[in-house]
């Protein structure tokens, strides 16, 4: 198996920013994601508004000098606990190089972001038929008690 590397993107470098726009792009083309790409405006306004938003935290899992899966996280606050908190907002891996260990080096970068941030917790929301799911199991991220559901109200 080939070494992944796991960086914590700079959101000044135009590699970077390429990389997560690519592979955010392709996750929302995915089934799991909106089943189509991000539209126009979206790309043209994603990078320029992460690198305003001063709680964006990505990671890059880099395979052979290619992004090849990402964490794009958002930091928090639990007002419970009195901490930051780590969201994940999207977790996404390229189909040719999933269930080889990169989701689990993408979920152990963020988690250690979140100890040596002193965060309370990592949140995350995923599709009850997201195939993911058992990976997060796995990592040990639970529904909690009571179980939590997540709901959304856009608005335009």
């Amino acid at each position: 198996m080939r070494k992944i590397s796991i960086i914590e993107a700079d959101l000044s470098s135009e590699t970077h920013a390429d990389a997560i726009m690519s592979l955010t792009n392709a996750y929302a083309q995915d089934p799991m994601g909106m089943n189509r790409p991000l539209k126009g405006n979206v790309k043209d306004r994603l990078i320029p508004e992460m690198r305003k938003f001063s709680g964006t935290l990505c990671f890059l899992a880099v395979r052979d000098e290619k992004a090849v899966g990402l964490a794009n996280c958002f930091y928090g606050f639990s007002t419970f606990e009195g901490k930051k908190l780590i969201n994940i907002h999207d977790l996404a891996v390229i189909p040719s190089v999933r269930n080889q260990g990169v989701g689990d080096a993408l979920l152990a970068a963020v988690e250690q972001k979140a100890i040596a941030e002193n965060c309370c917790k990592i949140t995350l929301e995923v599709r009850e038929d997201n195939r993911a799911r058992k990976l997060y199991e796995r990592f040990g991220f639970s529904y909690g008690e009571p179980k939590m559901l997540f709901m959304t109200k856009k608005i335009i």
